[in-house]
């Protein structure tokens, strides 16, 4: 594995040396200096949320940015370098460390109301089993002294190995209850809460393992994350007209056309961590250290416009920051539940309700969750082709890069938790994962054009990405690949609204988002042919649709600009709604009141992999053990139990896992 705090200094080493070469490379030929262009801004941003949340940011920002041209002579006709530096202070973790800071969390009992006993329609006949009350239904195993394991544990709710001392019952949080109630029954488990370097259970090694300060001064971390973009530019003009533009260093390159959807827009990695997805992607993007070519004909034959241009990323690899265990954004609430497997997988851990008995179960270490995060070392490098058409803007884009979602891929080695000793190999179909990063292949398009018939701007885009893999429940590894065609289509009208402005016109934007995996496996019978429950298979939907709308006017000479803007994903059911104002003071002062409040289905249920067989005869459902059936002497997959958790967030999507995040928000920015 490789482990990012390790690389870190070589990775800034090689930013700076490549840079410093190619200045001094440069050097001869810059002879004079131009004015410096120097602006930036300091920024307050304060979120509240609601259910009883409380502060959920209180971010201070600095961002400092700069361009400073020469006048270069021999081969170069233009030469300039340029940087973005930013700092920022979250407070939360300071004034609200009752919830996401050193005091966070709190001891956990899995008595939650209305959780019926799994498989209760098949054992009872009643789909509506009362709850189990705390005395058949232990809380987390730190309640317990830490026996010796001697032998196969028993089930239900017996605590097994050392997991009381390794695992106290404090600083913890209920894996989904920020989003549910438990009331569809599924798996519990608890997650540490706390940053890593209070409590490090959980704190998965080069990946999400942030300390306090990490999290409070985002920007000062060994990747030198404040420095947001440095580049040099250099331009060589030719006879004809021509250009071949170079600009080298860390910056964010931008393919795609569209807002909010990251179709052709996957160069840079996004930190969802800052807000979400709700953010503009120019703040949220990840900068990298990229080498950009671009060679540019201008009008050329039948083409307006002309220009090809080729990139290779050098600086390591770095993942979508989804946020860890603990943090007020993480999206899906897949940090928490990461956090959450690799504490089972380090320390041992409690279930609730699970395998088959709607008690509480202990499992030692090694037995189930997340081992480790293997972080890649591969370059990415793409092409694309731009120009400009009858005047139709186009894009033809090719990419090869490492996935910055992760991957769970199951199949590692681990201890069946019913029999004494570490046998440490591989069991079919157990909920044991490493996190990897799968090589992808992206090819795609995109165009936009003005239809004046309905005075509209089109944007369009399309790829079509090989590789990606989807947690599965039907493959013994609990994932498979699906090759994925993404699309998006945007609307910009301005419209003029008399009764609500006679002088300036209102911007509706509309785009809608939709996705489909064309290897998609989802069925009423497992693996091995025996009926199931409910759905098994890949919990991504085969097709899905999200639509978003802006509405959008400007008032006082443009100064007050007033919009709406809504989402809705077809599938999760869920959407967000967000009216917000924003008020340009004067030329440096700005303030933006906004209000972010989710509406729908949220939780979203599906097969949790509870009924699968991996340890035979110990993990068989209690139907088929009871009645004897040879199935139960051999691996099987699920048989289709289900709950919100844990893979039902894929399900909900942001919008259905983030149902309970309502806010109040208010920024207020000095520029200069």
């Amino acid at each position: 594995m490789v482990n990012l705090k390790s690389t870190s200094h070589i990775t800034v080493m090689q930013f700076v040396l490549t840079c410093l070469v190619t200045t001094l490379s440069f050097a001869p030929r810059v002879v004079a200096q131009e004015a410096t262009e120097f602006r930036g801004f300091v920024e307050n941003a304060t979120f509240v949320r609601a259910h009883g949340v409380g502060l959920s940011k209180s971010r201070n920002t600095l961002q400092l940015e700069l361009t400073r041209a020469f006048k270069p002579t021999g081969l170069f006709s233009e030469f300039s370098i340029s940087g973005t530096f930013r700092g920022s202070y979250d407070a939360v973790y300071d004034l609200n460390d009752d919830e996401f800071g050193k005091n966070s969390g709190r001891s956990v009992s899995f008595a939650a109301p209305g959780n019926p006993a799994f498989f209760g329609i098949l054992a009872t006949g009643n789909p509506a089993t009362p709850p189990f009350p705390p005395s058949t239904n232990p809380g987390f195993a730190g309640v317990f002294p830490p026996p010796t394991l001697t032998g196969a544990i028993p089930l239900p709710g017996v605590p097994g190995g050392n997991i009381g001392a390794n695992n106290p019952n404090e600083g913890l949080g209920l894996l989904g209850e920020d989003v549910h109630n438990f009331e569809n029954g599924g798996v519990v488990l608890a997650y540490p809460t706390r940053p890593c370097n209070i409590d490090n259970r959980g704190c998965i090694d080069g990946y999400m393992d942030d300390s306090e300060d990490d999290l409070r001064f985002a920007e000062f971390n060994g990747r030198l994350d404040f420095i947001r973009e440095l580049y040099l530019d250099a331009t060589i003009a030719f006879d004809n007209g021509r250009e071949l533009g170079f600009r080298i260093g860390r910056q964010q390159v931008v393919w795609g056309r569209t807002d909010l959807f990251r179709v052709l827009d996957v160069i840079n990695p996004v930190d969802f961590s800052r807000h979400n997805i709700f953010d503009e992607l120019e703040d949220i993007r990840i900068p990298l250290g990229i080498l950009n070519v671009e060679y540019r004909l201008g009008p050329s034959g039948p083409f307006e416009d002309l220009n090809f241009q080729g990139l290779w990323k050098f600086e390591n690899f770095r993942p979508n920051n989804l946020g860890q265990g603990g943090e007020p954004y993480a999206i899906l609430g897949a940090g928490n539940f990461f956090r959450a497997m690799n504490n089972c997988w380090d320390n041992g851990c409690t279930v609730w309700n699970f395998p088959a008995t709607g008690l509480a179960v202990d499992f030692p270490a090694h037995a189930l969750g997340i081992r480790q995060a293997n972080m890649p070392g591969a370059d990415d490098y793409g092409f694309r082709v731009e120009g400009v058409l009858n005047g139709v803007g186009f894009s033809l884009n090719v990419l090869r890069y490492t996935s910055q979602m992760p991957s769970l891929r199951g199949g590692i080695a681990s201890d069946n938790p019913f029999t004494p000793g570490a046998e440490s190999q591989f069991h079919p179909y157990a909920l044991a994962f490493d996190i990897d990063f799968p090589r992808l292949t992206l090819v795609g398009a995109s165009a936009d054009f003005y239809i004046e018939a309905v005075k509209s701007a089109f944007r369009v885009e399309i790829a079509h990405t090989s590789g990606e893999e989807f947690p599965n429940t039907l493959k013994e590894r609990l994932f498979s690949e699906s090759d994925v065609i993404r699309w998006v289509i945007g609307i910009d009208r301005p419209t003029f609204i008399p009764f609500l402005n006679k002088r300036r016109a209102f911007l509706l934007s509309w785009q809608v988002f939709g996705q489909h995996l064309l290897d998609h496996e989802l069925q009423r019978v497992n693996a091995q042919g025996i009926p199931t429950l409910a759905d098994v298979g890949m919990v991504d939907w085969k097709n899905n649709f999200t639509s978003t709308f802006l509405f959008q006017g400007n008032y006082l000479n443009d100064r007050l600009t007033p919009q709406i803007l809504s989402a809705w994903d077809f599938k999760a059911g869920s959407g967000a709604i967000v009216p917000s104002i924003d008020w340009k003071i004067n030329n440096s002062w700005r303030l933006t009141v906004a209000i972010n409040f989710k509406v729908g289905d949220g939780a979203q249920a599906f097969d949790d992999n509870r009924a699968a067989n991996p340890f035979p005869p110990f993990t068989c459902a209690p139907p088929l053990a009871a009645a004897g059936s040879p199935l139960c002497g051999a691996p099987f997959s699920s048989l289709g139990a289900s709950g919100f958790e844990p893979l039902g967030r894929f399900r909900a999507g942001p919008f259905g896992m983030g149902i309970n995040e309502d806010e109040y928000q208010l920024t207020l920015r000095y520029r200069f």
